[in-house]
């Protein structure tokens, strides 16, 4: 399995990109190959997944963790393939999707591509409650800042890193943490009580 491709994009084109790595071009179908426009010519970083079928080996290609995370839950959804998973992530913001999820606002998943009603109730049945259990562990981030971590046991302390990878800002932390600190929490816990805060 690839993890990630680092190489000289070559190519541009409205269903994928092409990647230049070792003297070999390499397909990569991405959500928005657009967004790779101004890498053009230069040496980039692209995280990939590999499906494999029967009568095909396909590489889909992101530019953050985040959005490989993700997708690959989308995917363990019934009745979701690449294709939709790949538009869900490429349309949506990260942060709001996953409170879509956790509050269970059908409506807001319909408004993505080849998602309806039952679709979208399916992913709130697949997913809820299992997006920020994993975070911390596959998504990169910078430091939460010292002033909100100060005497917070380890388990808020990871919580709040899962948060700010999920897109939250220290303001909006800010609000949830005297809440959080109110109950003796393990990290799942106190980021799905985050989570049900910031969407009530």
């Amino acid at each position: 399995m690839y993890d990630y491709i680092k190489g000289t994009i070559t190519a541009v084109t409205p269903e994928y990109i092409v990647v230049e790595a070792g003297q070999i071009g390499y397909s990569i179908i991405t959500g928005n190959p657009f967004s790779f426009s101004a890498l053009e010519g230069k040496e980039t970083k692209v995280y990939l997944y590999q499906n494999v079928r029967e009568d095909s080996l396909t590489l889909f290609g992101f530019k953050t963790l985040e959005e490989r995370f993700l997708f690959k839950k989308l995917l363990s959804v019934s009745g979701i393939g690449p294709k939709s998973a790949l538009a869900i992530v490429a349309s949506g913001d990260a942060a709001k999707l996953i409170s879509a999820i956790e509050a269970e606002d059908d409506v807001f998943l319909t408004k993505f591509p080849s998602v309806g009603k039952k679709t979208a109730r399916q992913i709130i049945l697949d997913l809820k409650g299992k997006l920020g259990d994993v975070a911390v562990n596959e998504i990169h981030i910078e430091p939460v800042k010292q002033e909100l971590t100060d005497g917070l046991s380890p388990e808020l302390e990871e919580a709040l890193l899962a948060l700010q990878a999920l897109g939250y800002s220290d303001r909006e932390l800010k609000k949830v943490l005297p809440k959080l600190k109110e109950e003796k929490l393990s990290s799942d816990e106190a980021i799905k009580l985050a989570l049900r805060l910031m969407t009530s």
